[in-house]
């Protein structure tokens, strides 16, 4: 079994708030990080999944249900299902507002976290769990996290073969039956369409007329789709930074595909040679370390990119808590040579330190404040 990075937190946080959510993607491992959990735990909690008509017939009155357990911590899997239960646990949570009451899992974040926050404010906090990441599985893993990805299944397949047919398997999944479920109507082969051509467009600008003008659809459609596989933590929005610096700054958020490895199957690279000799390797190695930094990132620091008209441009920039830049660029070279853009960005934010990623060995300087890092010591970054 390996630790997940924030379950020590979740811990922390049941002993704090009332109720804990814990969100993030379709087999990202949730389930089991909350078994995990409740097997520490000296009272034996309540586990209730929502996909099953067993525990839903559980629920045929809810109030009952959670005062017979209301010195136990119930567990509410894929708790988006039934979002009449919020109002119920917060009347509950407010007779007795006890820590650890409740701890609810959802794989949709916007929706549940709407809903929740609107009837939960102030006794509820937010954890994020997304598939494996290098903190958690190893350094010397990282060509075989970025070839299959972070998805749990996916990672620990035996062989390369069953890893690809895992994921093409959650892709058909994930179109046919996830997103109905969530209640969105749109056809999944349209949806697959639309998901392939934001793999071509992988850490480039979005566009979407462009997109909509291939697919025969309008730009606001495509905003709606993109939307979709936003919320579900499928696609990233990378959004632009802006500051106080007087230049024509690009407006339009960049786009990756989260997974390194769904990217990787929607571009029909299944070995680590295909990866080596593919075009799209560089852009699949940038949002594979911009995954990997904002994973390892504290919780109050923000990412962005930063980019003007004139070229000045940074891959990947953070705020900390204070909000003072520190830019990154990320090169799949074993000899990275930063571009003049890049060298103009840091002027132009007067960063502190600045970083340039590479799947290296060796941290060496370029400039004052301006150091190679490579992929092992992603957390430099934030000391």
């Amino acid at each position: 079994m390996i630790l997940r990075r924030i379950q020590a937190s979740v811990e922390e946080s049941l002993k704090a708030f009332p109720v804990v959510g814990l969100i993030g993607p379709r087999q990202a491992g949730k389930t089991t990080l909350a078994k995990m959990i409740l097997e520490k735990l000296e009272t034996k909690p309540i586990y209730l999944d929502l996909e099953l008509s067993s525990d839903l017939n559980k629920l045929r009155d809810p109030e009952m249900y959670f005062r017979t357990y209301q010195d136990r911590l119930v567990i509410i899997d894929e708790v988006q299902r039934m979002p009449e239960l919020f109002p119920l646990i917060r009347a509950i949570i407010d007779q007795n507002r006890s820590a650890g009451r409740f701890l609810i899992l959802g794989s949709a974040s916007p929706a549940l976290v709407r809903q929740a926050s609107e009837t939960l404010a102030g006794r509820i906090v937010y954890w994020e769990l997304l598939p494996f990441s290098l903190d958690e599985i190893g350094n010397e893993n990282s060509s075989r996290l970025w070839l299959r990805g972070g998805y749990p299944l996916s990672y620990l397949s035996s062989g390369d073969d069953e890893s690809y047919s895992w994921r093409e398997a959650f892709i058909r999944t994930y179109l046919e039956m996830d997103i109905p479920q969530l209640g969105i109507r749109v056809p999944a082969s349209q949806l697959r369409r639309f998901w392939t051509m934001l793999a071509h467009s992988h850490g480039q600008l979005w566009n979407a007329s462009k997109i909509a003008g291939s697919l025969g659809i309008s730009a606001p459609t495509t905003k709606h789709y993109l939307d979709i596989l936003s919320d579900t933590f499928i696609v990233r929005q990378l959004q632009p930074f802006f500051s106080n610096v007087k230049k024509r700054l690009i407006k339009s958020p960049k786009i990756y595909v989260r997974d390194s490895g769904l990217f990787h199957t929607l571009m029909r690279i299944k070995e680590r040679d295909d990866l080596d000799a593919h075009p799209s390797a560089g852009a699949s190695w940038e949002g594979f370390i911009i995954e990997q930094v904002i994973a390892a990132k504290p919780r109050n620091w923000d990412a962005y990119f930063y980019r003007t008209s004139a070229g000045a441009e940074v891959d990947l920039l953070l705020t900390d808590n204070v909000g003072r830049p520190i830019a990154i660029e990320i090169k799949y070279s074993l000899s990275p040579k930063p571009g003049k853009g890049f060298w103009t960005a840091i002027e132009d934010l007067a960063c502190d330190k600045a970083f340039v990623i590479f799947p290296g060995i060796e941290s060496y300087p370029l400039r004052e404040n301006v150091w190679t890092l490579p992929v092992a010591q992603i957390s430099r970054i934030f000391k």
